[in-house]
């Protein structure tokens, strides 16, 4: 199957009975055809140490999982190494929204590694998840 990658801005929590999760693409994406026709998808919460792998993701062509050492996930997903969580999803429903689709994926698996802060990204560039301050 192809083997393709995005970076998303964001993805949300929808049920937990089933569990259900979304983000969406847009039409003039150039992963849009490739999306429309899979059964299945992953997404990595990536860790703070990867913002590499947001960027590579983010970047227009070429192949994404060049070089990348990857572990095969349901349907043959590629599932990406060391994040801090991953969730690999089956196709629930694709809802056209404007110009953008909103896949609706059940989280089939799910892992977490414990330990690893996530990658942010706010106000245009990365940044660091820092533990709010206790209010008394």
């Amino acid at each position: 199957g192809i083997e393709t990658g995005i970076t998303a801005s964001s993805f949300n929590s929808v049920s937990l009975d089933p569990p259900l999760i979304l983000w969406s693409l847009g039409k003039d994406s150039g992963s849009f055809d490739a999306f429309q026709s899979a059964t299945h998808f992953g997404v990595h919460i990536l860790g703070e140490t990867q913002a590499d792998l947001s960027q590579r993701f983010a970047t227009l062509g070429g192949d994404k999982f060049k070089n990348l050492k990857t572990t095969p996930g349901l349907a043959g997903i590629p599932l990406l190494n060391d994040c801090p969580a991953r969730f690999q999803c089956s196709v629930f429903e694709r809802i056209p929204a404007g110009d953008h689709i909103i896949y609706l994926g059940k989280v089939e698996e799910m892992s977490f590694a414990k330990g690893q802060k996530p990658l942010v990204y706010h106000g245009g560039g990365y940044a660091r998840l820092e533990a709010a301050a206790s209010i008394a």
